[in-house]
Order: C-alpha cells, then sequence, then structure tokens
C-alpha cells in the first residue's frame, strides 16, 4: 500500500462544554443558603497545524475522526468545570482546506500555520449565575453548548522549489535519485511513478534546494485524463519549472519542440499563471540519442543531460540554483494564507415545509438551552432572553401567527403574540 497520501476527508468536532451546575449552600446555622453552583467548562478545540515533519495525509485515511476534550460539569460552591483541552491535528506544509462544495477554508503554507477547524462548545451557567433581586432561588441552571463539527476535504500540495515535469517515462526519476538521497522506484514502462517524490539537493557551496519529481504528465492531464489533475496540483508552489524533453531514440517520443509545446499547453490549461513561472528546458537521456538526434543534428534543447551517465549535471545544478535564487529574491515576504470565518452573530428565521418556523443562532439556541423548561421561572427567563434578542418581532416579520409551531434547537412551542 502506497505510504503517500495528497487528498482525503476529515470529521472534526470540538468538545462539548459542561453543563452548569444546580447547587445552594447547605452549611451548618446557615438555613437559607443561596445559589452556589458552578459553570461548565468550555469544550476544547480542533486547530489544524502546518508542521514540516509530517509528509503526507497518510494519517487520514483510514481514521478520518478526530474530536477535542469535552468541558467538565460545574459543581457546588462555586466550582467551576475545567475547561476542555484542544487538540492540535497536524498536517504537512501546503495542505489546503475545503468544505464539501469546494469553498477554500484555509490553506496552511508555512511550518507553524494554524486554524481553528472547529470550535468548542461553551459552558453552561450554574444557579449561581441566575441570582437576582427577583429570584432569590433559582433552581435551573444552563446546559453546555454542543461542539461544532464538520467534514473537511483536504489537500496536499507539495512545497518544491524545482518541480521536474515530462512525459511519463522520460528519466525524471532517475534524475532525482542522482541528485539527492531519493530513492523512487524506476523501471523502464510508462508510469513508473504514481506518486510525487521529494529530494533535497546540496551543493558543494552548501546551497540546498528542493526538488519534486512530478508523475508524468499526458495530453489531457489539464481536462483530468489519467491523473492529470492529482498530478497537477502538486506543481502549483514550485518557485522553478524543470521541463524534461526526451531525446531517447526508439521510444516513439516526438520531436523535443513538440514535447514541449504539449506540456506547456496543458500547464496553461490547467493554471495559465504557471506558464510565468521561471522554468529550464532540458534535454533527458542524452545516452539514447543518435549522433542526429543527440549531435549536431539537434541544437534544441541547449543543455542536454544523461542522468546514467552523470553528462550535463554539474551544469544542470548550476541553472537550477541560479533559478531558485533569483526566484525567491523576487518573492515578497510570504506569510500564511489562511482564510478565517468569521464568527456567526444574531440569528435568522427559516420558514419550514411543514409551515412551522426555525430560529437559528448561536445566541437564541442558547437562550433555551436550560436544564428545566418545565420549571415556570426558567420558562420565563428563557421568555425575556428571547424577547431582548428580538425573536419575538423576527417571527411576526417572518409572517408566524397565534398557534404557528416555532424550533428553537431542541425546544418545539406555539407562538403567541404579545399584546
Amino acid at each position: 500500500m502506497s505510504g503517500f497520501v495528497d487528498e482525503c476527508n476529515l470529521n472534526v468536532r470540538g468538545g462539548d462544554g459542561g453543563a452548569g451546575c444546580i447547587s445552594f449552600r447547605r452549611e451548618a446555622h446557615v438555613p437559607r443558603g443561596g445559589p452556589d453552583g458552578g459553570d461548565g467548562g468550555k469544550g476544547g478545540d480542533v486547530w489544524l497545524v502546518a508542521d514540516r515533519n509530517v509528509a503526507s495525509l497518510l494519517a487520514f485515511k483510514d481514521h478520518p475522526h478526530r474530536r477535542a476534550e469535552n468541558g467538565r460539569h460545574g459543581q457546588g460552591q462555586r466550582k467551576h468545570g475545567a475547561a476542555g483541552a484542544d487538540l492540535e491535528v497536524h498536517v504537512p506544509e501546503g495542505t489546503a482546506v475545503y468544505d464539501f462544495e469546494g469553498t477554500l477554508l484555509a490553506d496552511l503554507v508555512r511550518h507553524g500555520d494554524r486554524w481553528l477547524a472547529a470550535a468548542g462548545g461553551r459552558g453552561g451557567k450554574g444557579n449561581a449565575r441566575f441570582l437576582s433581586n427577583r429570584r432569590r432561588a433559582p433552581a435551573f441552571a444552563e446546559q453546555g453548548e454542543l461542539g461544532e463539527q464538520r467534514w473537511l476535504h483536504l489537500e496536499l500540495k507539495l512545497m518544491a522549489d524545482v518541480a521536474l515535469v515530462g512525459f511519463p517515462n522520460v528519466g525524471k526519476s532517475t534524475l532525482i535519485s542522482r541528485i539527492s538521497a531519493a530513492k523512487p522506484k524506476i523501471a523502464d514502462y510508462p508510469f513508473t511513478t504514481l506518486e510525487p517524490n521529494l529530494g533535497v539537493v546540496r551543493l558543494d557551496d552548501g546551497f540546498e534546494m528542493i526538488v519534486a519529481d512530478i508523475p508524468g504528465l499526458i495530453e489531457g492531464a489539464s481536462e483530468g485524463k489519467g491523473l492529470g489533475h492529482q498530478f497537477l496540483r502538486h506543481i502549483e508552489r514550485a518557485r522553478v519549472l524543470l521541463l524534461l524533453l526526451d531525446l531517447a531514440d526508439g521510444t516513439g517520443a516526438l520531436p523535443p519542440r513538440d514535447q514541449e509545446s504539449i506540456l506547456l499547453s496543458e500547464l496553461a490549461n490547467y493554471q495559465p499563471a504557471l506558464l510565468e513561472r521561471r522554468r529550464l528546458v532540458v534535454g533527458s537521456r542524452a545516452d539514447l540519442a543518435s549522433e542526429y538526434r543527440g549531435g549536431s543534428g539537434l541544437s534544441y534543447p541547449e543543455l542536454r543531460i544523461s542522468a546514467v551517465t552523470g553528462e550535463g549535471i554539474p551544469v544542470l545544478l548550476g541553472q537550477m540554483a541560479t533559478a531558485v535564487e533569483a526566484s525567491k529574491a523576487e518573492e515578497p515576504t510570504a506569510e500564511a494564507f489562511v482564510v478565517h470565518r468569521p464568527a456567526a452573530e444574531g440569528f435568522r428565521v427559516e420558514r419550514l415545509d411543514d409551515r412551522s418556523f426555525r430560529v437559528i443562532g448561536r445566541e437564541a439556541e442558547r437562550a433555551v438551552a436550560l436544564s428545566d423548561l418545565t420549571n415556570p421561572e426558567a420558562l420565563a427567563y428563557a421568555h425575556r432572553r428571547l424577547r431582548r434578542l428580538g425573536v419575538d418581532r423576527a417571527l411576526i416579520r417572518a409572517g408566524a401567527k397565534y398557534g404557528d409551531t416555532v424550533h428553537i434547537g431542541d425546544l418545539s412551542f406555539d407562538f403567541e403574540e404579545e399584546a
């Protein structure tokens, strides 16, 4: 089974908030102690964190669920429950996060970039928080909120200085094994490489660059032919594109200029901005070229290499280093591209097919999340809170009439318009 996974689904869930406590002081010589129930603790959050030590999304392939810790319940004597621990989910650098509708939510580019994937629920208030001149002995408390839960789609786009681009079996794997410590599978048939390989190239002067061996492209890859989209995704972040053109005889390869034209066309169709990247064009497998194809009869490309014999490799490495350094010098100071979701505020009213109404919004749902709505005091408190939020007016504007059913969270009731 492959050890490299560059696309997966992930289910994240924040911890549930702890419930508030209903408690009254019971001490000697204090016959009517007041309420002293503590608040519940907040549920833990789930964070996605870019980590340079994580190479792929393999950890989520068979185990896609991640959940943070729940908050603890409140206790008597005003003891508040402990907050649930946050959960950090480590993903590779270059991981893009989407919802199932295809909307980009976050792009974790650099080591340490963080994104809040699922917020934990708030803890409920204990009955001590509902004490007032009107309510001397509140016998109700708030329930904790449920943690946010959602499915996400993750895509890994490799972070590389140089991406090797070429048709299948053009010698990309052999080249990366020659210039780095990477050990990709090498064989004399197309699509030997079915997953990208990364290699670190160190030059004598100490300069380092990361080179990615991208599986071979074919004509139509930009339209999804073969595994085109999966391969092309890993080219997006490369600073320099190295186009390898096959010079070998007897393989049925197209002339070098035709190979280059097709490769550039596929890149342009997938993402036109890729044509603006620095690129090197190199003839590969020069040791298998005839006198005509590899000698004076072939003037293009100018640089020809053989990863087997080492011909042209030192010159190629020098050109790669120069191009990478120039590209880095032109880059602005890059910060993580992270899309933050604004916190939802307020509420909205939706009319359902059965002509009932549903009120959706964190504050409205929290107003009715009480421990015992059969308690007249609790019910009166919830009603006042909803009225302050403007829920009654919003329902009237939405067309609610006397007797219509209204749903808020787990509560359903008949609407009664106040005079």
